[in-house]
């Protein structure tokens, strides 16, 4: 992650856009394919505003994993599939009109089956980071924001009846944000202080020519 001020900058962002979805169903949910019932759900975060000193922690938004038929021995199977968070860096706190930039992590998954008490869905998040600038950007320019995707991207889904919130997985991430450098008092007072300086010198030379 880059340097960043001890207080950092605010930024406004959101996962919740066009693209965010199961590949390639294009849906926010997904649905077992066999043995019990089962739903994988996908909510996304709207539009947030946080201050960015660096290491603050973000929510890209919720998986919860459904399955009312699963026990410790009857179990839901699901296919492998591919799960893709856009997030959006905003210019604004509603994150309306255009946005500062664009970026996409892309999540895979092996087949896996889902008991009560235990789950084998684990979602593998590439690239680890977006921004600064440009990097892993699909439009626009992060400037001097960053966002990496937390626990080197690797999310495990918990079983449907572990968890604060039973069935409930938070995908996170790392942001830091460098504010404008704007220089401090004293430097100002240096710099005046020298342009006063040649100011009097080409004064001088002035006179004795």
């Amino acid at each position: 992650m880059t340097a960043a001020s001890a207080t950092g900058a605010t930024i406004d962002y959101t996962t919740n856009a066009a693209g965010t979805e199961f590949v390639p169903s294009d849906s926010l949910v997904l649905n077992s394919v066999s043995g019990a019932s089962a739903t994988l759900t996908f909510t996304p975060n709207g539009p947030s505003s946080v201050m960015a000193p660096p290491g603050t922690e973000i929510d890209l938004g919720n998986f919860t994993l459904v399955c009312n038929a699963c026990s410790a021995l009857a179990s839901a199977h699901f296919n492998a599939f591919t799960f893709d968070i856009v997030l959006t860096e905003c210019a604004n706190a509603a994150c309306t009109g255009s946005p500062l930039a664009i970026g996409e992590w892309v999540g895979t998954a092996a087949a896996g089956n889902v008991f009560s008490d235990n789950t084998s869905l684990i979602i593998s998040f590439t690239p680890m980071q977006l921004g600064t600038g440009t990097n892993n950007a699909t439009s626009g320019n992060f400037g001097t924001t960053d966002f990496v995707i937390a626990d080197s991207g690797i999310v495990d889904i918990v079983a449907p009846n572990s968890g604060s919130t039973p069935g409930e997985t938070t995908v996170q991430a790392l942001v830091d944000s460098d504010p404008p450098s704007t220089p401090e008092p004293a430097t100002l007072s240096l710099i005046g202080g020298g342009l006063l300086g040649l100011g009097l010198l080409r004064r001088k030379a002035a006179r004795r020519s």
